[in-house]
């Protein structure tokens, strides 16, 4: 795992920090290798890794299909999740305190675990997502209890016009009083998409307040499409 978390530790998080205060969103460059991302989908059948898996059209979320991953998590996800969340949680912090909310995250992640665990959220959220020929995911918040970390990530395990086509990433922003932004993405094989889980704050006349963001996949055309979703807080179920 030095490798990656090397490549954690290269990354420009001074500009990753600004794009994610002024966007709510960065895009990394690559983190994982073609190798890594092969595994994590090769990975995807081996049951035992998954405490649940949700068809998205039963629940009408969607057209596909995702897993989350069971504890304890595999080495590669887990030290993303350990050292990505140190660099994030500043950003979280300095958003909290502006916004005048009463909450301040911990510096490691075992720490906030700890905090999400005292309230009854032990479950995994960790996921993997797979998308054929007309899947698409719905806009939604990945919100599983009170205790919830606003900012999370998604590693994209395929490349976009070779593996698939269509499927992009797609984040809205809803600013009061205001019609709705829709930001497209459509990131390469391995790089790393930061985005904000349900807010960002925005600086107003008399202050700051909250732009509401939601997130989603628009329609596969052709192809396999998978991703992994790394959400920092725990689940209640």
């Amino acid at each position: 795992m030095k490798t990656i978390i090397e490549n954690i530790e290269c990354l420009e998080w001074h500009d990753i920090t600004e794009s994610i205060h002024q966007k709510g969103y960065a895009i990394t460059p690559k983190l994982l290798s073609e190798e890594q991302c092969d595994q994590l989908k090769t990975d995807y059948y081996q049951s035992k890794l998954y405490r649940k898996t949700v068809v998205m059209a039963r629940h009408r979320f969607g057209l596909g299909e995702y897993k989350y991953f069971n504890y304890p998590l595999p080495d590669i996800i887990q030290t993303l999740r350990t050292h990505i969340y140190p660099k994030i949680a500043p950003i979280a912090n300095s958003w909290f305190k502006v916004l005048k909310m009463d909450t301040e995250f911990p510096v490691t992640h075992r720490e906030f675990l700890e905090v999400c665990h005292s309230q009854g959220q032990q479950k995994a959220t960790v996921l993997i997502l797979k998308y054929s020929k007309g899947g698409f995911n719905t806009l939604h918040q990945d919100l599983y209890g009170d205790i919830y970390f606003p900012i999370q990530v998604v590693l994209f395990l395929d490349e976009p016009d070779i593996d698939y086509t269509g499927g992009e990433f797609v984040l809205t922003q809803q600013v009061p009083r205001a019609q709705s932004k829709a930001i497209v993405l459509k990131p390469k094989k391995g790089e790393m998409l930061i985005f904000t889980t349900n807010f960002k704050p925005e600086k107003g006349a008399k202050g700051y307040y909250r732009v509401k963001m939601k997130h989603g996949v628009s329609e596969v055309k052709s192809g396999m499409r998978h991703t992994l979703g790394i959400i920092f807080h725990d689940a209640l179920n």
